[in-house]
């Protein structure tokens, strides 16, 4: 499985189109869910933030290795989701990976889950800051 916590800054004067977003996301439960089948997520969640007048997203996620890429989906939350990405998302910053540590989950949630060790999505700590994606 694959265990990450990703931050994003949205570009400057995007707060209401971030509003708008979330919203469509919590009032589309029913589509996203049949998305994260497909991407084999287990699960998602989507935080955010305000550091010194700036804005981020965070998105916590696991995901089986075998899932597919929200680029090859057939669903138009997905569409939208890109678009939105390129609209709001402020790519010259990159996106910025924590590494998890630790990994908490009861053996029943991990057996509902198919993770058969929780344990081996831990990675080896890198003393830098990890940045994807910087322009």
């Amino acid at each position: 499985m694959k265990v990450e916590l990703s931050r994003f800054r949205i570009k400057e004067n995007k707060s209401a189109r971030v509003d708008e977003w979330l919203k469509t996301l919590n009032d589309n439960m029913g589509e996203l869910l049949q998305t994260l089948d497909r991407e084999q997520m287990r699960f998602e969640v989507i935080f955010r933030e305000m550091i010194d007048g700036e804005e981020y997203l965070y998105w916590f996620s696991v995901q089986d290795e075998s899932g597919e890429p929200v680029e090859t989906s057939p669903f138009e939350i997905d569409r939208q989701h890109l678009e939105f990405h390129d609209e709001c998302i402020d790519t010259s910053y990159g996106m910025r990976d924590a590494q998890p540590q630790v990994i908490m989950v009861p053996s029943r949630i991990a057996e509902a889950m198919e993770w058969r060790s929780p344990a081996t999505s831990v990675v080896e700590y890198q003393r830098r800051e990890l940045i994807f994606g910087q322009k």
